[in-house]
């Protein structure tokens, strides 16, 4: 069973260790990058580890964007070693389900952008009901979700 738990000091050292595959560099940022930007958002977003079996296999974000208002996911990633397993799926669902208790404010509306370059990502958010807008921005395209 994937859960998601808080970034803190305890296990920050961690998130710094994971590794993208080769070739994935380019699909999303490395958290240590991500982690500035939660410092920085830190009134509005929630950067986690993602864990199975008590061992951090990947990091995600999730931002709130009050001027939308819509919650965002970003930066999502699984190590390298512990791809190909179902833990992005389950950690997908532990995300929205996050979302769902409305913790920064109300909206029902759940985006996300992705490479275009990346159908494993897309098949992913696709199968989780999040649908292409139609708003690229160079290589990424937008999907959302609306949740029910």
């Amino acid at each position: 069973m994937v859960e998601l738990k808080a970034i803190t000091e305890d296990n920050f050292l961690d998130a710094f260790r994971l590794k993208l595959a080769p070739g994935q560099e380019s699909f999303v940022s490395h958290p240590i990058r991500s982690l500035a930007q939660a410092y920085v958002y830190r009134t509005q977003c929630q950067p986690f580890g993602i864990y199975a079996d008590e061992k951090m296999v990947g990091y995600v974000m999730v931002i709130y964007d009050y001027d939308v208002p819509e919650y965002d996911v970003w930066h999502m990633m699984i190590d390298a070693a512990s791809q190909g397993q179902g833990y992005g799926s389950e950690a997908m669902d532990r995300v929205i389900d996050y979302i769902k208790t409305k913790p920064f404010g109300d909206s029902d509306r759940v985006a996300l952008t992705c490479n275009k370059d990346n159908p494993v990502a897309r098949k992913l958010y696709e199968s989780k009901g999040f649908a292409a807008t139609g708003v690229e921005d160079e290589d990424e395209i937008e999907l959302v979700l609306t949740l029910a």
